[in-house]
């Protein structure tokens, strides 16, 4: 397993908390999402999932990965 943590811009509350990290495990990967500081730490098998796509996911659900 791989651990990275994004910063993600446009964050503010649990709907996002639950947008972001329900979006993730959909894909297979584990998302805890830090409102305070801005971003996203994910856990996910790089043989199953990309960090491309991860980013993708995000920002499908809105947000901004910078």
């Amino acid at each position: 397993m791989k651990n990275i943590t994004l910063q993600v811009e446009g964050m503010s509350c649990q709907h996002c908390v639950n947008s972001i990290e329900g979006a993730l495990k959909e894909i297979g990967a584990a998302g805890k999402v830090d409102l305070k500081n801005n971003s996203v730490d994910v856990s996910f098998d790089e043989n199953q999932i990309s960090i491309e796509r991860i980013k993708e996911i995000i920002e499908e659900q809105g947000y901004d990965v910078v």
